[in-house]
């Protein structure tokens, strides 16, 4: 199945857009978009994966992930009967509206750390899970001012997890990630192939040097160790999705195993065989 990488386009007529029980279990939908979002799930065990953080979950769960984050569908592979719920917040009303609202101080904080992934646990992913199932029932109105309690209970809970040390992308490299777009895609499309850095510098109508010089400055790494976190990132969800390490290494681009396990390890900090038995798999 393609791999898909794009953007979603805001809502245009409202601040705030419900997406109530979205089924899309049959789709890996890896995408990013504009909005701020808000995903909570129950009644399945799922994958976990937004940036480079991939776990598992089990259950129910609730995410609150910034802008511009790549991520998958919470949904993906699942086959058990579930509920999920998904708000998208327009960008303009979080940074114009959201940050500046006296009666919010701690929003801001929840907006700055959203951009690292935020995965809440305890009884404020229970609270915020059935204020989110109770939305699709109001108003529009009156889904504004329940997303504002929301967001106000978020910002206070100490019940939560980064899922990454570091914003994955900051307000200033969004344009140039945005023109890298073209390699994205080409990578998940392509990334069980053997790709080089020619066929990614004339996605963009650059020579060698000058494509490995702005793909570091925008991204912050190589072009091949991106590659190699991208491969490695599949072949966390071959293995979870309990795929031997022999198929694993073949079906995510690797052309031999001593390479893939000493990739693996690079990027991880263990091995295929560590990392598949500590995820129970």
């Amino acid at each position: 199945m393609k791999v898909q990488l794009e953007n979603i386009k805001p809502h245009k007529k409202s601040s705030i857009r419900l997406l109530h029980d979205p089924k899309l279990s049959d789709l890996f939908f890896w995408h990013f978009h504009p909005e701020y979002e808000l995903v909570y799930i129950e009644g399945a065990n799922g994958t976990r994966h937004v940036g480079e953080h991939i776990s598992t979950f089990s259950d129910s769960d609730l995410v609150f992930i910034g802008s511009y984050v790549p991520h998958l569908n919470f949904d993906y592979g699942i086959k058990t009967t579930y509920l999920k719920e998904v708000l998208h917040f327009n960008v303009d009303f979080c940074t114009t509206v959201l940050k500046q609202l006296p009666e919010l101080p701690k929003v801001p904080s929840l907006l700055e750390n959203a951009q690292c992934g935020i995965a809440f646990y305890g009884d404020t992913k229970i609270e915020i899970g059935n204020r989110m199932k109770r939305l699709y029932k109001m108003t529009q109105f009156e889904q504004l001012l329940e997303v504002f309690q929301i967001l106000k209970l978020l910002a206070e809970s100490d019940e939560y997890q980064l899922l990454h040390e570091k914003p994955v992308l900051s307000d200033r490299l969004k344009s140039k990630q945005l023109r890298l777009q073209k390699v994205y895609e080409y990578i998940s499309s392509n990334y069980q192939r053997k790709i080089g850095v020619p066929d990614a510098a004339s996605l963009l109508n650059l020579g060698n040097e000058a494509f490995c010089r702005y793909f570091k400055k925008v991204s912050g790494t190589t072009f091949t160790n991106f590659l190699n976190q991208y491969r490695i990132t599949q072949a966390k969800r071959l293995l979870l999705s309990g795929k031997n390490i022999s198929e694993t290494f073949h079906e995510s681009g690797f052309e031999s195993l001593s390479y893939f396990t000493r990739v693996f390890k690079k990027v991880t900090g263990e091995n295929p065989t560590d990392f598949k038995k500590r995820m129970g798999n």
